[in-house]
């Protein structure tokens, strides 16, 4: 085993700062870092002197097995950074000295090795550090735990979710600056690389009342205080609020707006950031805050009276408030100050006295903020939920940070509910304990005996059983019919339980027990000891009642909205009371940690004062009894107090038995076996399982660990010896090759010499050949010229052209520029041959055509550019285009191109759809099913376009031909690759004319024509009144 010396605070070196737990000698000083190994462990005396000396040294972490017990330092130690994180990453759990971070360490690798989920119940008083516990094991998986920008995301917004729920469910109260007033279960999620990726929150019992009134020296939540003191100056006046508590009646009762350990305006900063990175937007954090402000205006609501009804006697709140929670005024003042009645099937308002009247405000106070702080984990679930449906699958771990067994002078029903989670806690916790160790036992074949323990089944049978038990007497007694009191539900239970040996009341008790005990108190026998509750409020605490839940269902607030549903309103349902809805969700908490492997951190504080190094013995004693912690021990201690793998076990002590020094190389249990029987280990102090060593008694490993110690001192100067040998003999070698190395040396200087003068050669020729450069070629310059001409050929070789458009070159020296001029232009026939030898006839077709348009339309007609990077196709017309009467007329012509077209009559310039068919002799216009004109290539005079946009182009035919009537006058979408193809169809090539303005063509018998051409916004194509065609081209 390890023993952990932490610092002295000043006297202890740093070497002994890095020191763990391994001097025996220290024991008396530091104790033991496992309970387990107390040798008197059923004195609670030595228990707590454990817990004293280990405290005293700052080591504030001891397990019982694998239970951790932690003790409030109350000020900070530098135990928690980064390399103590990676010091307990992925280390066995016992390999190191205790701390919250093996816990966390250890479930992570069983969630991860197992692939079981985990859980780690936290537990403790208010001020033991249980708050604090969970964020440190949050910070360690945020630390450890694979990483990515998502991941990143997940983790920021886990710990960013600790100071929101901090702000709105923590207060101060006399025992802690920072006491958290509801109990929370977190789930964080796991995806199959162990990377976190999601979370969920559960809440358990807020503290409600807090809100409406506080015990003197306490606080409210901490966001009221933050929202005042934090606040911009704009916010605080949009929300009619004043930066000073004391004006809100909510905040006064405690006596306490100030305190030195918190800064609330740097709190509330935190938390408006940590709000943003959970993913709040502007829109949810000004409902929220209108909400927070409303509760301290609700406060304020100050009655009077009139004819014994309550009456409001201020307007001011309730503008405020009806703007806030957007809600009508006078609806609300209506519901404070009424109530209503349901009599022979109305509904009638009653009003309120006085007194009535400020339990409304109070219980609407409660159930707003309370329902609100519900709400708030609800969202903040949402910015953890795993949204990857790739991988549904993942691992947990979760954490319960809860209150522990409480103990006051007064005991009301809160205390109650609080011991009653303990008692189930407590029982889980003896449950799960006595089962790992049966199964351990079991699995390693060691004979099982049975433990005895107090079984706590009885008691909470006593709390939770169905018609008999405390809590369905509750409820029965607060939602039957009648008056019901707290003094008729005190005679019930003693009716119905009062036979019960963990029972008592003050009716019952005999005439000893009734001295210490009020007629209005009852008493149950814990586990963890005796303690009185009083009844006094408990009928009226118990049942959920919210006063005219219709106004808050009205509301604007999109949270309240979602809050406080209207199916609520028509729900004849009898109301479940807070005992029921507590019993029932701690049913399911107990549902989700067996389901679970635990583990277990125990939480203490040294003193009520919050003192550092202060050690408080009655209050230690008392935490001990009521977190079972020697229950807990003397289970653990049943059987036998240490047990290892055999691997572990004869690697620590493999030194002790020369059969076993340096190495064993048989059986693990062979190996073992001869260890313990060279140091004489007693049949009773031991057992061999399948894969472990089980010792009985602390003494008989302490034993073993001080011959160890005995033993290292012995190897120590073997090792001493063996190292100052090696250390000799190191030196002789290094002198026996300092001769080698000394003529290997000469070797490489010479080396150096050769070529420093061979480089001072090169640099002199060099510069007399720069020198002579000018001159012809001779002895002092050829070196210069060669290598200028050599440089020249590489530098051409690495920036040859690429392609035969680039027309780059580097510059030649002067005596090759002729030879430059050569290679130049056989780079460039070379280049030209191999592009043209890549060419397809197809591509060699398309490139005639497009430098034949070019040679025609470059420069001179505005849309040809248009046309350049569209290639021409074979024909615009497909064979079902064509009729095939056409086809047939046409015979055995090979139709060479068509293209669909519009032709424009000669006397009214009426525009009709037509067919323009290329044949090897002629070009066809076509109308459907009709051959309409016929001119061939010999009768083709000319082709004329204008030099605009438009696709309009006359066909010149020969007067003479009498077969025509006159020149064609058509337009084509594809003007350009028309007249293309018209004029190497025809061979016409030079007989197109690109006109300006104007284009005059014959008609029938000699008659003459004239096109108009304008630049325009859009085409049109009309005639004149001038009796001209009159076409208007857009401008390209």
């Amino acid at each position: 085993l390890k023993y952990q010396i932490l610092p002295y605070s000043n006297r202890l070196t740093d070497g002994l700062r890095a020191m763990m737990e391994s001097a025996l000698t220290a024991r008396d000083r530091v104790g033991v870092q496992d309970f387990v190994l107390l040798e008197n462990y059923t004195s609670e005396a030595a228990f707590i002197e454990n817990l004293r000396k280990r405290f005293k040294e700052n080591l504030i972490y001891t397990y019982i097995g694998s239970v951790l017990v932690s003790v409030n330092p109350y000020k900070d130690l530098e135990i928690y950074n980064k390399n103590h994180m990676e010091r307990y990453r992925g280390v066995n759990f016992y390999e190191v000295s205790p701390h919250i971070y093996a816990v966390g360490d250890n479930s992570y690798r069983s969630m991860r090795t197992e692939r079981k989920d985990q859980c780690i119940l936290i537990s403790g008083e208010s001020g033991a550090g249980k708050t604090e516990a969970s964020k440190k094991i949050l910070q360690y998986y945020a630390v450890t735990c694979p990483a990515s920008e998502q991941v990143q995301t997940v983790k920021d917004r886990l710990l960013q979710s600790n100071p929101v729920l901090e702000a709105f469910g923590n207060a101060k109260t006399l025992r802690n600056d920072n006491s958290s007033r509801f109990g929370k279960y977190m789930d964080i999620q796991f995806d199959f690389k162990g990377a976190p990726v999601g979370g969920h929150i559960i809440n358990y019992l807020l503290e409600k009342s807090r809100v409406v009134h506080q015990n003197h020296g306490e606080r409210n939540f901490h966001i009221f205080y933050q929202l005042i003191e934090g606040g911009e100056e704009d916010l605080l006046r949009r929300l009619g609020l004043e930066r000073n508590p004391q004006q809100y009646q909510y905040l006064v009762k405690g006596n306490c707006p100030k305190v030195s350990s918190i800064n609330d305006r740097s709190d509330w900063k935190t938390v408006r950031k940590a709000l943003t990175v959970i993913g709040f937007n502007e829109d949810d954090v000004e409902e929220l805050l209108n909400i927070i402000a409303s509760v301290l205006h609700l406060g304020n609501v100050q009655y009077g009276e009139e004819d014994g009804s309550a009456c409001i006697t201020s307007d001011t709140q309730i503008k405020y408030l009806a703007r806030l929670l957007g809600v009508n005024g006078t609806v609300l003042t209506e519901a404070l100050t009424h109530k209503k009645i349901i009599a022979k099937g109305e509904e009638l308002m009653s009003p309120l006295n006085l007194e009535q009247a400020s339990s409304a405000r109070d219980a609407l106070s409660k159930a707003v903020y309370g329902r609100t702080f519900t709400w708030l984990v609800n969202k903040i679930n949402t910015s953890l939920t795993y949204t990857d449906d790739s991988s549904k699958h993942y691992s947990v771990i979760g954490l319960l940070d809860i209150y522990g067994f409480e103990v006051f002078q007064h005991n009301s029903f809160e205390q109650f509910c609080i011991n009653y989670c303990n008692e189930k806690l407590q029982q889980l916790f003896i449950e799960l304990t006595l089962k790992s160790e049966q199964e351990e036992y079991e699995a390693e074949g060691i004979t099982w005996e049975p433990v005895q323990y107090f079984n706590n089944k009885i008691i909470c049978d006593l709390v939770e059983e169905k018609f008999k038990g405390i809590i369905s007497i509750l409820d029965e007694e607060c939602l039957r019919p009648g008056d019901a009191s707290d003094l008729t539900f005190l005679e019930k239970l003693a009716d119905t339980v009062g036979g019960h040996p963990h029972f008592v009341t003050h009716k019952l008790a005999d005439a000893k027990t009734r001295k210490v005990m009020g007629r209005e108190e009852f008493r149950l026998l814990h586990y963890a000891g005796e303690v009185n509750y009083n009844v006094n409020g408990v009928c009226v605490c118990v049942c959920v009642c919210v006063f005219n839940l219709i106004v808050m269902c009205m509301s604007e607030n999109k949270i309240l909205n979602q809050c406080f549903d209207r199916e609520e309103l028509s729900d004849k349902k009898r109301p479940e009371t807070a005992a029921a809805q507590f019993k029932a969700s701690l049913a399911k908490l107990m549902e989700i940690l067996m389901s679970k492997e635990p583990s277990y951190v125990r939480c203490m504080k040294p003193n009520d004062s919050k003192q550092a190094g202060r050690f408080d013995e009655v209050l230690i004693r008392h935490q001990v009894k009521y977190l079972g912690l020697m229950e807990n021990l003397r289970v653990r201690r049943a059987g036998f107090a240490y047990r290892r793998r055999y691997e572990v076990f004869l690697q620590r002590y493999k030194s002790l038995c020369p059969d076993t020094w340096p190495n064993w190389q048989g059986k693990l249990s062979d190996g073992v076996a001869t260890l313990v029987k060279h140091l004489g280990y007693k049949p009773e102090e031991y057992k061999l399982g399948r894969s472990k060593i089980f010792i009985r008694f602390p003494k008989t490993l302490f034993g073993t660990e001080e011959a160890l110690e005995t033993r290292k001192h012995s190897l120590a100067t073997k090792l001493q010896a063996g190292w100052r040998g090696y250390s000799q003999k190191s030196k002789y070698q290094k002198l026996r090759t300092s001769a080698v190395q000394a003529w290997w040396r000469g070797i490489l200087a010479r080396r150096r010499a050769r070529r420093r003068r061979q480089a001072a050669d090169t640099i002199r020729r060099f510069i007399k050949g720069f020198i002579h450069r000018h001159e012809d070629r001779c002895p002092e310059n050829e070196y210069f010229l060669d290598y200028v001409r050599y440089s020249f050929l590489m530098k051409l070789h690495r920036n040859l052209p690429k392609n035969v458009l680039d027309k780059s070159w580097p510059t030649p020296p002067a005596a090759l520029t002729e030879a430059s001029e050569h290679l130049r232009q056989l780079c460039m026939q070379n280049m030209v041959w191999s592009y043209c030898k890549k060419i397809s006839p197809e591509w060699k077709h398309q490139m005639e055509q497009k430098m034949i348009a070019s040679e025609l339309f470059k420069d001179k007609k505005d849309n040809y550019p248009q046309s350049v990077p569209k290639l021409f196709v074979s024909t615009r017309l497909n064979g079902e285009d064509i009729n095939p009467k056409v086809v047939q007329a046409l015979g055995s012509e090979k139709m060479k191109y068509a293209v669909p077209v519009t032709k424009y009559d000669r006397k009214g310039y009426k525009a009709r759809p037509r067919q323009l068919l290329l044949t090897s002799s002629g070009a066809v216009i076509v109308e459907e099913a009709k051959l309409k004109q016929r001119i061939d290539y010999g009768a083709l005079k000319g082709i004329s376009v204008s030099s605009l946009s438009d696709g309009l182009f006359v066909l010149h035919v020969l007067s003479e031909d009498n077969k025509q009537k006159g020149d064609v006058v058509l337009q084509s979408d594809h003007v350009i690759e028309t007249l293309t193809k018209i004029a190497i169809c025809s061979d016409k090539i030079n007989n197109i004319n690109i006109n300006q303005g104007s284009i005059t063509y014959t008609v029938g018998q000699g008659k003459e024509c004239v096109i108009d051409f304008t630049p325009g916004s859009e085409l049109l194509v009309a005639k004149a009144k001038n009796g001209h065609l009159s076409v208007v081209s857009v401008n390209s």
